[in-house]
């Protein structure tokens, strides 16, 4: 029997909650505490947040890869033999779960310590390694998520819902499935949660992800010819500007400054500050001065070569001339100033 044929002998959860702070819609009602765990965190508590990992030994802390690129960290309170690449079962929310060691010991821990927000109620822990018969487990899991897919992209289209479903994602022991979304806005996920639940009997979350998010989740190459950044080694996305574009003096060209997810390039951030930093001593673009050979106009400025390129309207010509020089005539126009061919 299919759990399609057997799901409706039990009602669905009647509750249905929101977690608005992390845009969870979820088919059980939330324990106290951030994010569902328990007790409160030290935010909700109001209390300065504390680090839950300062007493921790730094040998004992593991990254470990679920699927499309999720991490999470946990500890080996059992101190297992552990080599990069080895699947473990590890604790999850309500259940256990298999992921592939990533990082272990003092570069685990640094990361986590880096990027944790005292916001760390409860710290899981490594079960055991996996076995053949867990990866069997997995594998099917994997064909049953295209299933489901399926199944839920019906279930949006009969209920009308302007959403795009991304992806979906079985925990080891099944004791939950979470489906990942886009959507432009809110919208009221309700009903589908109880037709998932009455068609699954297990906990269902629908999680709303951003554009970046999905590119992260499905991969694939860059105009660059290498992996994303985003499914390959980043772990948070930085905010990205037009601003850091021109910065760096790229043509604000949309089609090639944007990257597979329709949104700004992350690696526009990558040397953005050494731009920054460069462009202090160099005067601003624009900038009308005073020459031997008469009014010109700032139009490029080459930070490497730490050179900028005068134009002047008058006789229509250009002229390069080193930074150094420039400043020195805008400090003092009267001076001659060497320029260069």
């Amino acid at each position: 029997m299919t759990d399609k044929d057997s799901s409706h002998s039990n009602k669905p959860p009647s509750d249905h909650s929101l977690d608005d702070s992390i845009l969870i819609y979820s088919s059980e009602a939330p324990v106290s505490g951030c994010g569902g765990t328990s007790p409160p965190c030290a935010l909700e508590s109001g209390d300065i947040p504390e680090d839950p990992w300062k007493d921790i030994t730094p040998d004992d802390v593991v990254e470990v890869e679920f699927k499309a690129g999720r991490k999470d960290y946990f500890l080996n309170v059992e101190h297992l033999e552990l080599s990069i690449g080895d699947y473990l079962v590890t604790e999850a929310d309500r259940g256990i779960d298999l992921g592939r060691l990533i990082d272990i010991g003092q570069l685990a821990y640094h990361k986590v310590r880096l990027r944790n927000k005292g916001c760390v109620a409860n710290i899981k822990r490594v079960i055991r390694l996996g076995t053949e018969e867990d990866l069997k487990i997995l594998r099917y899991h994997r064909e049953q998520e295209h299933v489901a897919f399926e199944i839920c992209k019906e279930k949006i289209e009969n209920h009308g819902l302007p959403m795009k479903l991304v992806d979906v994602e079985y925990q080891l022991d099944r004791n939950r499935i979470t489906f990942y979304f886009t959507a432009d806005g809110r919208v009221d996920f309700r009903e589908l949660v109880k037709d998932l639940a009455a068609e699954y009997r297990t906990r269902i979350e629908l999680r709303q992800i951003g554009a970046r998010d999905e590119a992260k989740r499905h991969g694939g190459f860059g105009s660059c010819g290498r992996e994303l950044c985003c499914s390959n080694w980043m772990n948070t996305f930085e905010h990205i500007s037009t601003s850091m574009a021109r910065t760096q003096n790229l043509p604000l060209n949309p089609f090639k400054l944007s990257g597979m997810c329709g949104r700004l390039k992350c690696c526009l951030a990558y040397e953005a500050e050494v731009y920054e930093a460069l462009l202090e001593g160099f005067p601003k673009i624009d900038t009308i001065i005073q020459t031997a050979k008469g009014k010109a106009r700032i139009d490029k400025i080459d930070v490497f070569k730490d050179v900028v390129y005068l134009y002047y309207e008058k006789s229509d010509h250009w002229e390069r001339m080193s930074r150094r020089d420039v400043n020195r005539l805008i400090k003092d126009p009267k001076k001659e100033n060497p320029v260069e061919s």
